[in-house]
């Protein structure tokens, strides 16, 4: 049976470590989203973010920097859609006990957002995500111009009865 995590005390409790968990960096996904204004909770600048970025991503991209990570099952306040994809919080320790960096290159939460945004882009699945986008591009482009003129050839011919047929409703009486 999974071992389950003492809830969290309130961050601002005497006595509490930069260890403890509930000091940890809260980052959620719609901080790195490109879709998202910042009313809707987007932290970075355009340039920096990502299309849906999920939680999973973020964990997998600070867990390589050998960071301390929790993956929490909550929804961002500001998140309008309720869905299980949209849900997901990471914890992550940005400073040890006596108050020095983790890692001295990624020592403020803005730092940590930056190398997500930037590297996030280059992982492995995004990669197939964009190979896959093209290429669905591509066959709807090839696709679409086919068929439109299949449509069109078949309206020239079946529209031998010269007048259009509008839809409404009629001539009253």
């Amino acid at each position: 049976m999974a071992h389950a995590q003492a809830p969290l005390r309130p961050f601002n409790t005497p006595g509490l470590l930069h260890s403890d968990r509930e000091r940890w960096v809260c980052i959620y996904p719609a901080y790195l989203n490109r879709k998202k204004t910042r009313q809707e909770g987007r932290r970075l600048p355009l340039a920096h973010c990502v299309d849906n970025p999920t939680f999973q991503e973020i964990r997998d991209v600070l867990q390589v920097l050998k960071l301390n990570v929790i993956v929490e099952n909550k929804l961002y306040t500001r998140e309008k859609s309720k869905e299980l994809a949209y849900r997901g919080r990471i914890r992550v320790q940005l400073r040890q006990d006596d108050g020095e960096p983790v890692l001295e290159e990624y020592s403020t939460r803005d730092s940590v957002l930056l190398y997500l945004g930037d590297t996030i882009p280059q992982l492995k699945t995004r990669m197939g995500r964009a190979e896959n986008a093209t290429l669905l591009q591509q066959a709807s482009s090839s696709s679409g111009g086919a068929g439109g003129s299949g449509g069109s050839a078949g309206g020239s011919s079946s529209g031998g009865g010269g007048q259009s047929h509008k839809k409404g409703k009629g001539k009253r009486r």
